[in-house]
């Protein structure tokens, strides 16, 4: 089995971009985010800082573990373990938000 040989430029470009990822981390955390509607006021910090994460994280899994240039095994391997990671979220915030002494707030 013969492997895909990637350029040094791709492994410097995801660096450079995997650093202005965190450069707009940092930038995002001192600046507030707030979405009015009405009379509700949302704070969007978290759901920001949560998409550049996931974005991030997305580079270093299709680059760095070399997901992107892997068979189609190891892509349906990789999407398994995310649906796989969807439900155990889905599952513990059914549990989490049906709970009594937990109210939203709106």
């Amino acid at each position: 089995m013969s492997e895909h040989i990637v350029p040094v430029k791709v492994y410097i470009t995801i660096f450079l971009v995997l650093l202005a990822g965190t450069l707009l981390t940092v930038l995002a955390a001192f600046h507030d985010f707030t979405y009015h509607l009405g009379s509700r006021t949302f704070a969007l910090n978290t759901p920001i800082a949560l998409a550049i994460a996931v974005t991030k994280a997305t580079f270093v899994v299709l680059y760095f573990m070399h997901v992107r240039y892997s068979t189609r095994l190891v892509w349906v391997i990789v999407t398994s373990a995310l649906f796989w990671l969807v439900i155990l979220f889905a599952l513990t915030f059914a549990d989490y938000w049906t709970r009594g002494w937990f109210s939203i707030g709106w």
